[in-house]
């Protein structure tokens, strides 16, 4: 017996991947383990609409804050500058404006601008109403996925269910605590405003209506701690969340969680520009339609930074950084249906794959042996270590495992013989024809080896378009599958090659085809 570089290659890969599997195999506390899916160790299943027409309204409001800090910065008059769920309307009172202001909102895409003298009207185009729906459902997916992650679920699977529907599966929420705590995550629109407070009218903020308070362009908020305090507020922001670039929790001089918040370059300009002009009246913190904080203004604040304070626990703090950091959703998001999927389903759906995964494996174990002899035995030598190098790759990067996840490992069990059959029968082929022995491995393996790339290259194409474009199970399925493919190449080609070859001798020497090959001759 002699050593080679694919025999050392495959010792190692075996290594490899009987230490990495370990600690998932044996449930150990330390070391990364394999993830259950939801259909395997159970969890909360929630379906979530999307109420779109709030992103449009968002949008409308939005323009309008770009509309109002413009003409603050250009230092042009602006009167009745007013606005519903679709349309903007305001008048200048210098028609030399009208040009600058016009060429400043032709810039803005997807509206419908008219001009009549110095009045101004404008609305969002129907394909923009369009879109801004359809951008609020992705954006709601992208942020509700980034919230689980840092939430610290694995894989949690967060995908688009219809035109505007989401579905989203967490895997080991298994208590109520747990459950309510994601909801919170998930459901909360985080959307963070500055807003001016109208200190003109502040006073009369508990005689006022709603109405009354929109005829003066202002809206009338709750106070976060104490709904009895009231505040009157310009119902067009100074700026939002979207110009939030980071957001965590720190602790005050008094030792109580709040939040620090960072603005990007533009946000920090306008909120430079507007506190430098505001001294000495009040900016409320304003907080998914609750105001959190409404300091005075003593002098400019440059560099971008704020503070949100408010009475929640150091786990609400956390939570509620993610929320920012994450991204406000677009459009608020209700629950339409949730199921909370017992861990007795997934002991079932466990014995019910192992029972699958083991008879499949036996069996071709088996066959393999009685079939090619010694050849069959180093075949399920490359087979073992196969399933553990499957295993291994997943544990090291975090994967879940899912049902369809098994189901395509027990598939690849079935593509890994596959390869060794076709070299074994190259080899038997070789012998037949009266080649040497070492002139038949050499050659069965060059034979064997443009079927079995063409075979398992197809394949990794499909799973990796799988992966791509699937979702949830899908993908679960696209990357056992992936991996078993890459493992295969691994053991079937490189290292039963390198088993051949340091047993070679014994092989010439024996003469007994049948024993190594389970042929006669």
């Amino acid at each position: 017996m002699k050593l080679n570089y694919r025999i050392v290659v495959f010792a190692l890969a075996i290594i490899f991947g009987v230490f990495f599997s370990v600690p998932s195999l044996f449930q150990m506390d330390q070391g990364k383990k394999v993830a259950l899916g939801l259909d395997l160790q159970g969890g909360l299943h929630m379906l979530l609409g999307v109420k779109t027409e709030e992103a449009t309204k968002s949008r409308i409001k939005s323009i309008a804050a770009s509309i109002k800090h413009f003409s603050d910065r250009n230092d042009i008059l602006v009167d009745e500058l007013k606005f519903d769920d679709s349309s903007i309307s305001f008048a200048l009172l210098d028609s030399d404006d009208v040009k600058h202001v016009q060429k400043f909102l032709s810039e803005t895409e997807g509206i419908n601008l008219s001009v009549n003298g110095e009045s101004f009207s404008l609305s969002l185009t129907e394909k923009e109403i369009l879109n801004t729906e359809k951008e609020a459902i992705d954006q709601a997916i992208e942020t509700i996925r980034n919230r689980l992650d840092q939430f610290g679920l694995a894989e949690p699977v967060v995908a688009r269910q219809g035109e505007e529907k989401i579905l989203v599966q967490l895997a080991g929420i298994k208590t109520q605590e747990d459950e309510q705590r994601a909801r919170e995550l998930i459901s909360r629109a985080a959307k963070l405003e500055l807003m001016a407070v109208d200190e003109d009218r502040a006073a009369r903020v508990y005689n006022m209506s709603d109405s009354d308070a929109r005829e003066y362009g202002d809206v009338i908020l709750e106070d976060v701690k104490n709904p009895a305090i009231k505040y009157l507020v310009r119902e067009i922001p100074i700026l939002d969340g979207n110009m939030l670039t980071d957001a965590s929790m720190g602790f005050d001089q008094n030792n109580r969680p709040l939040i620090n918040f960072k603005l990007n370059a533009e946000g920090a300009e306008i909120f430079g520009d507007f506190t430098g002009r505001s001294v000495g009246k009040r900016l409320a913190v304003v907080l998914d339609g609750k105001v959190y904080s409404a300091p005075n203004i003593n002098e400019r604040i440059g560099g971008g930074a704020g503070q949100i304070s408010g009475s929640y626990t150091v786990m609400e703090a956390k939570d509620l950084a993610i929320a920012l950091r994450s991204g406000a959703l677009l459009a608020p998001i209700y629950l339409m249906e949730k199921r909370s999927v017992g861990p007795s389903l997934g002991a079932d759906s466990i014995k019910a794959s192992m029972i699958a995964l083991i008879g499949g494996f036996v069996l071709v174990i088996i066959f393999m042996v009685v079939y090619y002899r010694m050849a069959g035995v180093i075949a399920n030598i490359a087979l073992i270590a196969n399933l553990f190098i499957i295993l291994a790759v997943m544990s090291l990067f975090g994967a879940t495992l899912t049902l369809p996840g098994m189901a395509g490992i027990v598939l690849t069990v079935g593509m890994a013989v596959d390869a060794n059959v076709i070299i074994s029968e190259r080899i038997r082929e070789l012998i037949y024809e009266g080649k040497s022995m070492h002139k038949a491995i050499e050659d069965g393996y060059a034979n064997a080896m443009r079927a079995i790339l063409d075979a398992n290259i197809t394949t990794l194409i499909a799973a990796v378009v799988l992966y791509a474009y699937g979702t949830g199970a899908i993908k679960g399925f696209a990357i056992t599958i992936s991996i078993g493919i890459l493992a295969s190449m691994l053991t079937a080609i490189l290292g039963t090659h390198g088993i051949y070859q340091m047993l070679e001798s014994k092989i010439i020497k024996s003469k007994n085809n049948r024993f190594w090959f389970g042929i006669k001759g």
